[in-house]
């Protein structure tokens, strides 16, 4: 399975922004769906994760508080809302289905979309 991320940008620090996660092959809302991201020079990581139904989530500590994954399954949609953007948010963010239950991605890497964050 492979998802498409989008609504990257260039933002200012302390502003928001809301990425979208959709998969135009199948239906996400049978699978649990994680946002990772990699920055320049830097192994990728895990930021947040949801289960299928929506009700489980989880969140690295670097975003916990700041960021928010929410998923709308009536539209196939993953969302990951980031409030109070910090320059080492800046990234290439990604979403894949992750292993349910765990932060392990399960599905192959789409595009990304980028988030810069200006200070």
């Amino acid at each position: 399975v492979q998802l498409q991320a989008s609504g990257g940008g260039l933002v200012q620090a302390g502003d928001s922004l809301r990425l979208s996660c959709v998969d135009s092959g199948r239906t996400l809302r049978s699978y649990a769906v994680g946002w990772f991201r990699q920055a320049p020079g830097k192994e990728r990581e895990f930021v947040a994760s949801i289960g299928w139904s929506g009700v489980i989530t989880s969140y690295a500590d670097s975003v916990k508080g700041r960021f928010t994954i929410s998923r709308d399954n009536a539209k196939n949609t993953v969302y990951l809302q980031m409030n109070s953007l910090k320059p080492e948010d800046t990234a290439l963010y990604y979403c894949a289905t992750v292993v349910s239950g765990t932060r392990v991605p399960s599905g192959s890497w789409g595009q990304g979309t980028l988030v810069t964050v200006s200070s």
